[in-house]
């Protein structure tokens, strides 16, 4: 008796166990935009791809690390480069598998349909467009390495492509990503520098110009060197400068008058921009942003005025946050003093003391795309204070092909 009921419990064991497996299977397989019960069933760590950023790019590496940080995403698949060689080189560099490695970003797109959770564009900018759009109609979330596009043109195809498949959208700007800056964002909010009226931001580089230990030339990438509607480098350093103002302010470009230069080793571009621009609720804007200026490796430097005080950031002492009042009292606030953002556990991965830098901040921002990705499986949309979406993207692009304008007319122009 005590046998037959010994077999009989192994035997519903086994058929559970069987059922268990196909269950899990097809679970596995689902396409879950159709079956939108189970979005919520999407749990992190995120399963990305990279279209672009190759270890011989200037930004790859910088995705893997920040992507990955903290635990939210993991780099699964990925179309690195259109270099064989290389691609293959990245793929084992960073483990991804060979069967999940793809020659172009097509083949990517098609055999990774239902396998992953968002793709992340890396590719130069000249190709963004048609990745991108390709990508959101393929159904895939996409994350974009700034700028959106080349042109207002290419950025209102994009816009029309969201707003078309109901996708999600974000553009990476890891600047804003750094606590103090946070903390910047948060006291401009909470009045501590009563009205804004004026804001300066500057983003001086020396790459066009600098030579090597041995005299050498630069050698930037080739699709840096050659500008278009709007010159590379107010793609490259223009937009952060944009994004950075409207991520503190809130406040939105309405014109702008600017001076175009080229003073480095390639005529052919354009490697310095000066400019005045004009916001919503009268606050002025002057910005400067170069990559011919000597002894400045990446000057980023903000300086936000108001009527009832003053305060500055810059991006070389980054755990500092520099604050006037009307009685010209200066104050210095890092992550262990009177702050409301920088004191959270999320941006104090060791004590203050030891400087969080550049991929921690990017780190910051891929924590922020995670939580709009929980939002959108589960809602169909997003909002985030933090992520930069369509709109302000595209108005990016707006506002420095309006610069490139006023730069041949020599007059202000709309944005």
């Amino acid at each position: 008796m005590t046998t037959k009921l010994s077999q009989n419990n192994e035997g519903i064991t086994s058929w559970r166990k069987a059922l268990f497996n196909v269950m899990a299977d097809l679970i596995r397989h689902l396409d879950y935009k159709k079956y939108p019960i189970f979005q919520h069933m999407k749990t992190e760590p995120f399963q990305i791809a990279f279209i672009g950023g190759g270890i011989n790019s200037a930004i790859g590496e910088v995705h893997k690390a920040a992507s990955q940080m903290d635990g939210h995403f993991e780099l699964v698949a990925g179309a690195f480069s259109t270099h064989a060689e290389t691609n293959s080189e990245t793929a084992r560099t960073w483990g991804v598998a060979v069967d999940r490695t793809y020659g172009n970003y097509r083949d990517l797109l098609q055999a990774e349909k239902g396998k992953l959770d968002a793709v992340v564009v890396l590719a130069p900018t000249d190709y963004h467009k048609d990745i991108v759009i390709d990508a959101l109609r393929a159904g895939f979330p996409v994350i974009c390495e700034k700028s959106l596009a080349t042109s207002v043109a290419e950025g209102e195809a994009i816009a029309k492509a969201v707003t078309e498949t109901k996708g999600f959208f974000c553009t990476t700007y890891n600047y804003t990503g750094y606590p103090m800056v946070r903390e910047l964002k948060q006291f401009i909010a909470d009045g501590k520098l009563g009205k804004i009226q004026q804001v300066q931001v500057e983003m001086p580089q020396e790459g066009f110009m600098r030579l090597g230990a041995h005299n050498e030339p630069p050698k930037p990438q080739a699709w840096r060197l050659k500008d278009t509607v709007i010159p590379k480098i107010s793609l490259d350093l223009g937009s952060h400068l944009h994004n950075m103002i409207y991520f503190l302010t809130g406040e939105r470009p309405e014109r702008i008058v600017a001076d175009q230069a080229t003073f480095g080793l390639f005529p052919q571009i354009v490697d310095n921009v000066g400019a005045l621009a004009q916001y919503t609720n009268n606050v002025r804007a002057q910005i400067w942003f170069s990559k011919t200026a000597l002894g400045n490796r990446n000057g980023l430097r903000i300086r936000v005025y108001g009527s009832e005080g003053s305060a500055e950031w810059f991006q070389l002492e980054p755990e500092t946050l520099k604050t006037c009042d009307l009685r010209g009292n200066v104050s210095l606030r890092d992550r262990t003093g009177d702050v409301k953002i920088a004191n959270q556990q999320r941006y104090n991965r060791f004590k203050a003391g030891h400087p969080a830098g550049f991929i921690e901040a990017f780190a910051n921002y891929y924590k922020d795309i995670a939580d709009c990705l929980k939002q959108y499986f589960e809602t169909g949309s997003f909002t985030s204070q933090y992520v930069c979406g369509i709109r302000t993207s595209l108005e990016g692009l707006s506002m420095m092909q309006a610069a490139a304008r006023s730069a041949q007319s020599n007059k202000w122009e709309n944005v």
